[in-house]
């Protein structure tokens, strides 16, 4: 009986390469479409300035259409910037690194906008945490912005988010949860769907591309959530064999 794996190898890396070659031509296109939006950006800009202190009715009415273009020009550059990260997953260069140095970084750069959510961190981080495989700056962009989503939950009140890392059999886990409204089920079905979001300024890649950061690592995520009572993210990631021979 012939073997089948050539044949589904075969057909696995025919379908890598078609979305790297879709993802390229999609960056590409991304890359066209923000040096137009530059220039009008730029010009809206000057139109602005050239208004500004505007005395007339007609005047005030120009200026206030010049600012909702500048505001949706703003919202394109995001949404063009977030998407250039999330197809440029593929391109990821691994090196031993340790998770916690990572999420003490992601924690100190947030603590002044958790500070000013009136939001506690509690770190519970394993001081014997062994070395994984990492892309640093990918990593680090992928835990911020979970820490980032977690901080922004809150209402005004604030409240508290725990992070915790521990070692498992096979690599290192984290945990984040936070004590925020949650989300609902409906939510919680569509969080790391591509351009599903339910801020209104969000791309909806925000969560998508952590995930994709996170898989390119061999890791994985998981989410669970209850409203009025939080938001629980678990990531794992595998610790490679050569890495553990080295540190025995």
């Amino acid at each position: 009986m012939t073997d089948p794996q050539p044949y589904i190898d075969e057909a696995y890396q025919r379908l890598r390469d078609q979305y790297i070659e879709v993802s390229e031509l999609a960056g590409s296109l991304a890359h066209e479409i923000k040096n137009p939006l530059s220039v009008i950006c730029m010009n809206m800009d000057l139109l602005a300035e050239d208004l500004d202190g505007a005395q007339s009715q007609r005047e005030r009415r120009i200026l206030n259409k010049i600012r909702i273009v500048q505001n949706q020009c703003g919202r394109l550059q995001t949404l063009l910037d977030d998407f250039l990260r999330f197809i440029r997953i593929h391109k990821i260069d691994l090196k031993a690194g340790n998770l916690n140095e990572q999420i003490q970084r992601v924690l100190e750069f947030i603590r002044p906008m958790a500070d000013e959510a009136n939001v506690e961190i509690h770190r519970y981080l394993d001081p014997d945490l062994p070395s994984i495989l990492i892309d640093a700056p990918r990593l680090y962009a992928a835990l911020l912005n979970l820490v980032i989503n977690a901080v922004e939950a809150f209402a005004p009140e604030g409240g508290s988010i725990w992070v915790h890392t521990r070692q498992t059999s096979t690599g290192v886990l984290l945990d984040l949860i936070d004590n925020a409204d949650g989300m609902d089920q409906e939510h919680l079905l569509h969080v790391f769907e591509p351009f599903y979001t339910t801020k209104e300024n969000g791309s909806g890649l925000g969560l998508p591309t952590a995930r994709r950061i996170i898989e390119s690592h061999g890791g994985r995520i998981a989410v669970r959530s209850e409203t009025e009572r939080g938001t629980a993210f678990t990531l794992e990631f595998p610790m490679p064999a050569r890495l553990t021979a080295e540190e025995e």
